[in-house]
């Protein structure tokens, strides 16, 4: 009877005790960040999760000065310095020239170049989104602040294939911008752009979006751009693309132009793709990326008839490098791959993400045809190099 009783009384505490511990980390989920085992995030976000209906054309704002006024402060300027070595002209090194221009005629001579672009503060510990191309071979970073503040920046890395840099500042309170989520985003949504165009200082620009999923443009190896015809000038490299209601989008990196001012077709990355490949080169030092050592090119009239292909569905092997992924997997040149992983390809660029979306060490499945036949095979994805731009 006792110890029923015991027992009853022990039950009945570990109960409640683990009632309230559902409840606190319920209510409190901070509280299991610092738990051993736990992993943290390599970077901290502020993101907008609620995604509010459309507002009514007659409800539309009269002003977007909110949005600015939220959203300007994490912009800032990029000034960039890097030292141009010239190699002197060969002639200068002859006796005879020497002898009437003094001998350090023939020596190389460094001259100072500069640049100037924009940048993101994404996060509360200092991260900063750029374009690769504004911070390139720069020997000196300097961020400026639209409170007047300016500092020093680090490179934490870089990735060529997608033009995206990551800079870190030390600074007390810095201001960092809300993550908005462009999976929704709509052809014709208002859209503003906030950067440095042409060093005059802080510049708004407002427009809608024009287009998504822009790709094979030839600017980037991955592309996925917004479009818009808000308008994006040279200087507006690495700002803020965000939303009327003041959330980030994209990062502003290229326009078309035949001027070299805009036209109103400008692209920006997408932040889906932009935070994923922030993410990687905070935790990796760089974007890995699956890779099979394999040239592939579209399926033409041409190659359709060589190769007696009944369709162009997929693309064509055009090389395939010894020893790599796929030539472990008894691919070959002239093999139609029309499926990764069970999802059919429609272009090289289809393709080329396909196999880069997967982890090196990865298996993927591929189904092909060969010889007029339908294989399948099982390829384990390597590393893609990095690309040097």
């Amino acid at each position: 009877m006792h110890i029923t009783r015991t027992l009853k009384f022990i039950l009945r505490f570990i109960i409640i005790g683990l009632a309230s511990a559902f409840i606190l980390i319920y209510f409190f989920p901070e509280l299991t960040q610092n738990l051993p085992g736990t992993k943290k995030s390599v970077v901290e976000f502020k993101e907008h999760t609620n995604h509010p209906a459309p507002v009514l054309r007659n409800n539309a704002p009269l002003s977007y000065a909110d949005a600015v006024e939220s959203a300007a402060p994490s912009v800032v300027n990029i000034y960039t310095r890097k030292i141009i070595t010239e190699q002197a002209h060969p002639l200068l090194k002859e006796p005879l020239f020497r002898y009437f221009f003094g001998d350090n005629a023939g020596q190389p001579r460094q001259r100072q170049e500069s640049s100037l672009g924009s940048g993101v503060i994404v996060s509360p510990q200092g991260y900063i989104l750029t374009n690769n191309h504004v911070i390139a071979a720069a020997d000196e970073i300097q961020v400026a602040l639209e409170d007047g503040q300016t500092t020093q920046a680090t490179l934490v890395g870089s990735d060529p294939e997608t033009d995206l840099a990551v800079l870190k500042i030390k600074l007390e309170n810095i201001p960092s911008i809300t993550l908005g989520d462009d999976i929704t985003l709509r052809v014709g949504d208002v859209v503003l752009a906030i950067g440095n165009p042409f060093g005059v200082g802080k510049t708004v620009t407002s427009g809608i979006v024009s287009a998504t999923g822009r790709n094979q443009l030839g600017i980037n190896t991955f592309e996925n751009f917004i479009q818009t015809d808000a308008a994006i000038n040279p200087g507006n490299s690495g700002g803020a693309l965000i939303t009327a209601e003041g959330y980030l989008v994209g990062i502003n990196t290229a326009i078309f132009s035949k001027s070299g001012g805009s036209q109103g077709i400008g692209f920006a990355i997408p932040m889906s793709l932009a935070k994923d490949v922030m993410t990687q080169i905070i935790e990796y030092g760089e974007v890995k990326r699956g890779w099979l050592g394999v040239g592939i090119q579209e399926i033409t009239d041409e190659l359709a008839q060589s190769f007696r292909l009944r369709s162009k569905d997929g693309v064509i092997l055009s090389g395939v490098m010894r020893d790599g992924p796929a030539d472990k997997a008894d691919l070959a040149v002239g093999d139609v791959i029309t499926h990764i992983n069970n999802q059919a390809i429609t272009n090289v660029h289809n393709a080329l993400n396909l196999i880069s979306q997967n982890k090196p060490g990865q298996s993927v499945k591929i189904n092909g045809i060969r010889n007029g036949q339908k294989f399948e095979t099982e390829a384990i994805v390597g590393q893609r190099p990095r690309e040097e731009k």
